[in-house]
């Protein structure tokens, strides 16, 4: 591209993650001259499949499960056509489970009626307050999924709103907004009883994949809707690694007469008379668009990639001091053979959640929170060779190990046993130690572990912001998603929607609402917002 000025576009996107690619698509598809930049050597953002180990074992590096997108707007609009493409997913009954320090254990399956026996063998009522939560979800089925998945800036909104508000009545509204504030950790015990058993551990730490910690405002709510998602749709997993959904939808776009440049710095958005008009590369090379979509933190967008004469004073503050979350481990595991579970259901269940209860994942968020590494830390093992074989050569596997709780600084360590240089990094040496302490919690469970691991590649937050710029000190949620800053305060108090104060300027992207999962939600909306679908 070098010396090259164009104008042949109708939109340019700055960055290729899911939203991206999701909004490309839909506008390509309806005749839209659509640009795609990225700095990185792949599209896809978090989707990416790499051998991180060994030759043959295929690693999803970073997001490996896709049950957001399938429930999504923007799954219903493109699925016939990503499959036509050959993306296939891999599924079963059983999407989830916990493993407890003490060997206790329980399974989340796909069947309302399995759950809830399950859950009151664990504890006397467990069933009947399982199938309450499964219930009040269902019945607020419009309000709940209107606010996480809709824009809330609109006028359908604001009616669907009123509509229920006077269907339900202020007193029943004000009942569900309560309840909806409620933190896991106090829903989890009421429910559950307070002393650790595997109902309260199965879905303690599922709020953390919302972004959220269990003593945050909102985080029982979330608790409910991932188990109610997770029994409607499963676990899914791309056949071949998630580099699939990549290539599914390079497929689409091409189709359709969209371009993508890889390895492509975009290091200003041109504006004229307060309209986005195009972007400057870091090269100097320009293009010229009448839309601009930016799939980037707020900082990146009103700090760097527009000038400051172009930004609001209380806008540039709000990006300046809008917040990330605790930072994320991933570890990945070229295995000689299956991990041999001390209880063999395990073996066939996507994702596997090691920690004692709703208290230690409290626990572990407060340590990574103040800056230490959690003396326990709450461990998730995902086993794609389970319902993938081919992700790794005949009879051998790989495992997907994610570490939430982890902290951007490492000031401390709780646990006490790892050396620390006291400069804050994440140096190769502390992230080898914590791995190790990870990896002796993972082989409690898996006694063969140790015979059977024949290379592992850790990944600290430190290393995921270097893959990925979004992922700001490792988190890889787009920002901190407590409520304040989420709903309609996201991605900032003072812009609405995907709009920004520059006409024709869009803000896109996990730090935008509806927020993280790899749902393409917001590159759903900014579509719908021109007219795509």
């Amino acid at each position: 591209m070098a010396g090259m000025e164009t104008s042949d576009q109708d939109i340019i996107f700055v960055g290729g993650g899911i939203n991206a690619l999701v909004a490309a698509s839909l506008l390509a598809r309806q005749g839209w001259r659509v640009t795609l930049l990225e700095r990185e050597a792949q599209l896809g953002g978090c989707i990416r499949t790499e051998e991180l180990t060994l030759p043959g074992f295929q690693h999803d590096t970073l997001s490996t499960a896709h049950p957001l997108f399938l429930v999504g707007p923007a799954y219903a609009a493109l699925k016939d056509e990503l499959h036509e493409t050959g993306l296939v997913y891999c599924n079963n009954t059983t999407p989830t489970g916990v493993v407890m320090p003490d060997g206790r254990h329980l399974v989340l399956t796909t069947s309302r009626e399995d759950n809830m026996r399950r859950f009151e063998a664990c504890i006397s009522g467990g069933g009947a307050a399982y199938q309450h939560a499964m219930h009040d979800v269902q019945d607020n089925a419009d309000l709940i999924f209107t606010l996480l998945g809709n824009e809330l800036w609109r006028w359908d909104t604001a009616r669907k709103l009123a509509a229920t508000t006077w269907r339900k009545g202020l007193q029943d509204m004000s009942a569900f907004a309560g309840a909806a504030l409620t933190p896991a950790h106090a829903w989890l015990k009421q429910s559950f009883g307070s002393a650790p058993n595997p109902a309260q551990a199965l879905l303690a730490p599922w709020v953390l994949h919302t972004g959220l910690g269990p003593d945050a405002p909102l985080s029982a709510l979330m608790n409910k809707v991932v188990a109610f998602t997770l029994e409607a749709v499963g676990m899914p997993l791309v056949r071949g690694g998630n580099a699939q959904t990549v290539r599914a939808f390079e497929t689409l776009l091409q189709r359709n007469g969209a371009r993508w440049h890889t390895h492509t710095h975009v290091g200003k958005v041109l504006v004229d008379k307060g309209r986005a008009v195009g972007v400057r590369l870091a090269n100097g090379d320009t293009l010229h668009a009448p839309h601009v979509a930016c799939s980037v933190t707020p900082a990146q967008l009103y700090t760097q990639l527009l000038d400051a004469p172009h930004v609001p004073d209380g806008v540039l503050s709000e990006a300046r001091n809008f917040r990330h979350g605790k930072g994320n481990m991933q570890i990945h595991l070229a295995l000689s053979e299956a991990p041999e579970w001390q209880h063999e259901e395990l073996a066939r269940t996507v994702y596997v959640h090691l920690t004692e209860g709703v208290a230690a994942v409290s626990r572990a968020v407060n340590e990574a929170e103040r800056g230490w590494l959690p003396a326990v830390p709450t461990v998730c093992v995902a086993q794609p060779t389970m319902l993938d074989p081919d992700r790794a050569p005949a009879g051998r596997h790989i495992l997907w190990v994610q570490v939430p709780e982890c902290p951007v600084q490492v000031l401390g360590d709780a646990g006490q046993g790892i050396e620390l240089d006291g400069s804050g990094a994440w140096t190769a040496s502390v992230r080898e130690q914590f791995a190790d302490r990870v990896m002796q919690i993972v082989a409690q469970h898996v006694p063969n572990l140790q015979r059977a691991t024949l290379a592992r590649k850790v990944l600290s937050p430190a290393d995921l912001q270097k893959l990925n710029i979004n992922l700001v000190g490792g988190d890889p949620y787009g920002g901190d998603c407590s409520l304040e800053q989420s709903l309609f305060w996201r991605p900032l108090r003072s812009t609405r929607n995907h709009s920004t104060p520059i006409a024709n300027l869009w803000h896109i992207g996990a730090s935008t609402h509806p927020g993280p999962g790899l749902g393409g939600g917001s590159g759903f909306h900014l579509a719908h917002a021109l007219g795509a679908c």
